[in-house]
């Protein structure tokens, strides 16, 4: 009785402490959305909407049916459920699309569109975390015009900082992050209600009437500010992405409970704040608070800011992994810095590029307005990529009848498209960025697929299966070498192409032959008795699984040793392991699936 009443408690307890760790994780981004975005309806350059109530209630109306909508309905209880093995983001999407639909010429253009939508993540990746630094450290200014100049080296410094955090690993860096990230909602929920308190009235936008009404009224001007209204779901693309690093029900929890409630109390405030003072449109957040409070909401809000990188940071991790595992990058090292939350991890090759990669945007641009044109674009991009990918998802995962599939996601992606084309008129004004560095990526993945198919189909010419191999070598009259031969194989059940190397050059083989194949599960570690599988081949073949936990150190050399325990005799001291590089190439569908050449070159010592 005891254990079952422990468990529930355990499994609340770390519910709750997950769902804290997402707010510092998840929900930066689009947690620091009204920091600007009524800001950039009603005070934009192109199209400002005028600050009249009906336009007021009618954008509140907007940006609290969006919030609904496109986060709440199509993300957290919809999207979220299109999981590939607990990982989520555009990548996995297509990874689902290619087991249903893959070898069908419709279905490779989903994909194709689907990498382009991850091309798309990428850049958004970049350009979220110069324009919220930037954004940050220019709202400095509001406390002395002195800093001014120092603006740009201080911005580059808080981006190294972030970027050298990440190591410690998402389960570390939310924990440090989501406290903070809990203030700034609390923060945020209280100035909206301070707001509310002044104009009632404007919880009317509720409805979303007061949104149709503003579309019938402004049809072209409504249209324009749907370009400025989005940056209200900015964040949504890496939430989903980010999905891997804690599940979905931490992500349900933190949003149901705090994001989403904070969010519309602080825009409702702002839409409230402007009523009774049309004149504060150019900085209505800020003006929420008493003067007393000013100079610390300017440092919470850039905390904030900095914290809001980190959703796509984490994001780019999730996708960078999950086109390794599927082929369309190569291979790089993936550290899990988590030993009970498989997702948790970092990737040290990604995290620098992307520095260098935002530093040059920063440098490029200078100042948060100059990139305010380009955000947009890739998310919405993206968020209308993954929509059409659900289509095939919603159809054959989820049973979905056509009727069904096509009333609710083609409602979704009717509204992603309309915002993707309030964005476009940003094209020259820096819109292009998003789309360029996409086109980059995208050149690059699908080049590196591309080329490691065709090194796949030219090494696929020679394969042989081991069980017709064996019986055939055995009977040649082959020169025998003592002791044991480890070839290492991907393709369990196959001849290694390094055996037929050492046939060809070599004219003998050793008394036992080892065909090795070393797999990493989902479990974070695998018992010393399981870690071995041998399946005799003949009475010189065995064929050798073995399994690693993600948080395992791999010792082939001591799983070798294991071998002799179920009657093989292979003393790592007398053998002999043979690898080739380039007959490698990754067990598609196994996720974390190391080189074995890399694994025991690093770990045996006869190979280093």
């Amino acid at each position: 009785m005891s254990t079952s009443t422990a468990n529930p408690s355990a499994t609340r307890g770390r519910l709750g402490l997950l769902s804290l760790a997402a707010l510092g994780v998840v929900f930066g981004d689009i947690g620091t959305s009204p920091l600007y975005a009524i800001q950039a309806v009603f005070a934009n350059d192109r199209h400002p909407v005028p600050v009249e109530p009906g336009n007021v209630l009618g954008i509140l109306s907007l940006v609290f049916w969006s919030l609904a909508i496109i986060v709440w309905l199509k993300y957290v209880m919809l999207i979220l459920r299109a999981d590939n093995r607990g990982e989520g983001g555009i990548m996995a999407l297509i990874a689902l699309v290619r087991r249903r639909v893959g070898n069908r010429p419709a279905g490779k253009r989903m994909i194709v569109l689907g990498l382009f939508g991850a091309a798309l993540f990428y850049g958004d990746g970049v350009i979220t975390p110069a324009i919220s630094v930037l954004s940050a450290v220019e709202g400095l200014k509001i406390l002395t015009p002195k800093l001014n100049d120092w603006v740009l080296p201080t911005t580059l410094g808080i981006l190294f900082t972030l970027f050298a955090v990440q190591r410690h690993g998402t389960a570390r860096v939310g924990t440090w992050f989501g406290p903070i990230m809990v203030v700034w909602f609390f923060t945020i929920g209280l100035l909206g209600i301070r707001g509310i308190a002044g104009e009632p009235g404007v919880l009317a936008a509720l409805s979303p009437t007061y949104a149709l009404a503003f579309l019938a009224a402004h049809p072209r001007l409504a249209f324009f500010s749907l370009g400025s209204v989005v940056l209200a779901v900015t964040g949504t693309e890496a939430l989903y992405a980010d999905m891997g690093h804690f599940g979905c029900q931490p992500i349900r929890l933190a949003w149901g409970v705090l994001v989403m409630p904070a969010l519309v109390l602080n825009y409702f405030g702002q839409g409230a704040l402007l009523l009774s003072q049309p004149l504060v449109v150019a900085n209505p957040f800020f003006r929420l608070a008493p003067d007393w409070a000013l100079a610390p909401l300017v440092v919470l809000a850039t905390i904030a800011t900095v914290i809001a990188s980190q959703a796509v940071i984490s994001g780019a991790f999730s996708l960078t992994r999950q086109a390794i595992q599927l082929g369309y990058l190569p291979r790089m090292a993936v550290q899990h810095t988590s030993s009970k939350e498989r997702g948790q991890i970092y990737v040290p090759a990604v995290n620098w590029a992307l520095f260098i990669a935002v530093t040059a945007l920063v440098l490029g641009f200078g100042s948060s307005d100059a990139l305010a044109a380009a955000y947009g674009i890739a998310v919405t991009g993206t968020m209308s990529i993954t929509t059409i990918l659900v289509f095939v998802v919603a159809r054959w995962r989820w049973r979905w009848g056509t009727t069904r599939t096509f009333l609710v996601l083609g409602s979704f992606l009717g509204i992603d498209l309309a915002f993707f084309g309030a964005n476009l008129p940003k094209l020259s004004d820096g819109g292009w960025f998003p789309l360029a560095f996409a086109a980059v990526v995208f050149l690059l993945m699908s080049t590196w697929k591309r080329g490691r198919a065709m090194l796949i189909e030219h090494l696929a010419k020679d394969c042989m299966p081991l069980a017709t191999f064996a019986p055939l070598i055995e009977a040649e009259a082959i020169p025998t070498v003592s002791g044991t031969a480890v070839y290492l194989s991907a393709r369990p059940g196959q001849v290694p192409h390094s055996m037929l190397h050492c046939l060809k050059h070599f004219k003998c083989l050793h008394e036992r032959v080892v065909i090795l194949h070393v797999a990493v599960t989902s479990e974070p570690h695998v018992a010393l008795d399981k870690r071995v599988h041998i399946e005799p081949i003949s009475a010189r073949f065995y064929q050798v699984r073995i399994n690693f936990g993600f948080m395992d150190k791999p010792s082939v050399a001591d799983a070798i040793a294991a071998c002799q325990h179920q009657g093989v005799s292979c003393d790592p001291e007398s053998t002999t392991f043979f690898a080739r590089t380039r007959d490698t190439p990754a067990e598609q569908g196994c996720p974390d699936v190391d080189l074995e050449t890399e694994i025991v070159c690093r770990l045996v010592p006869q190979c280093q």
